[in-house]
């Protein structure tokens, strides 16, 4: 008997912090399943380098769930760490997945600078180098001095990341490459190569940041249980690195842990190449399909509705696609104008 799986992303970017997301899903979660709602996809749950007003992908501190005083509050955005606990069991007790969103390509929001030697890339082309390499500042220094090693104590340095998009020397914005450093090959080739795309972006060919991040993983399943994971900008991020971590957690919690990954691209070749890539472990969601609707909605009424489903993921490998109209990323703020009478 097949089933009809509907997952509701239960977050937008501009949500306030007073709506204390958590206890929403809390208060919601039994009609959420009376109306079908079989996953429930939850934002970032961790502390982010905008404290109360983060959505959750400028990532600081991954093992602080609303648990700490760090970048100027204990809760996260949506709530306290019990809360999210309490919520995901509730959503649970009812029947619904939870879908935890996890961002590992990038971190924002640290706590000191460190002087580094690198070299500034062209934005456009990250495979041409435009400087010889300098001495830079840069913001790569992880301390978590509010956590206090509970969990881990593990401290971020530069040798923990690629490179970053600030020289605190000259105020100056760019992408710096760290000496010594290469981006991964592995990812989309947009600009040249598109490993970088923020912050300070982490290393995944460092053996201690891997064996973190597997760490931190199975720390958090068995902090949450939650039964699934969706996985933020995985083009910028080496497809070996998701083969071997998912497999790791699969294989530990001897559950199916369903992860739909964000490959945010038209070409519905790349991602099936990435499918293939990351040997058929996660699904994707299927941005073509976004915008054949979103082509479809602007069209006046013109637009062929025989081929919707052209150039589509769930067309070409409907087992792994996962199918949206709209997310935090396309949603486009409401303006109001007031008019003087």
């Amino acid at each position: 008997m097949n089933t009809n799986e509907t997952m509701m992303q239960y977050f937008e970017w501009y949500i306030k912090p007073e709506s204390n997301l958590w206890n929403s899903c809390i208060r919601d979660a039994q009609y959420l399943s009376s109306i079908g709602i079989t996953s429930i996809w939850l934002p970032p749950a961790y502390k982010g380098t905008g404290g109360i007003n983060e959505v959750g992908y400028g990532v600081y501190d991954m093992y602080d769930l609303g648990e700490f005083d760090q970048k100027g509050s204990i809760r996260t955005k949506y709530g306290s760490k019990d809360e999210y606990l309490k919520a995901i069991k509730t959503l649970q007790g009812n029947n619904i997945n939870v879908i935890a969103d996890i961002v590992f390509n990038h971190r924002l929001g640290a706590d000191g600078t460190e002087e580094v030697i690198a070299i500034e890339n062209d934005p456009s082309n990250r495979t041409r180098f435009i400087s010889k390499p300098q001495k830079i500042l840069a913001w790569t220094k992880y301390n978590f001095d509010g956590r206090n090693n509970k969990y881990s104590d593990f401290k971020w340095n530069w040798t923990h990341f690629h490179g970053v998009d600030w020289d605190e020397y000259k105020k100056k914005k760019s992408i710096y490459i760290f000496y010594g450093k290469h981006w991964d090959k592995e990812v989309d080739l947009e600009n040249g190569n598109f490993d970088y795309l923020m912050g300070a972006d982490v290393d995944l060919n460092n053996v201690d940041v891997v064996n973190e991040l597997n760490n931190w993983g199975k720390w958090y399943l068995s902090i949450t249980n939650i039964n699934g994971f969706r996985i933020d900008a995985v083009k910028h991020i080496r497809a070996d690195f998701f083969t071997n971590w998912l497999s790791d957690l699969r294989s530990w919690t001897e559950k199916k842990l369903f992860t739909v990954g964000e490959y945010w691209s038209t070409n519905v070749n790349l991602l099936n190449s990435y499918i293939e890539e990351t040997n058929n472990l996660m699904s994707l969601f299927d941005v073509p399909l976004h915008y054949n609707f979103f082509n479809a909605c602007n069209s006046s009424g013109t637009y062929d509705m025989r081929k919707i489903f052209d150039g589509t993921l769930v067309k070409s490998n409907p087992d792994k696609a996962v199918t949206f109209v709209d997310n935090h990323d396309t949603e486009i703020r409401p303006i109001i104008t007031i008019l003087d009478s």
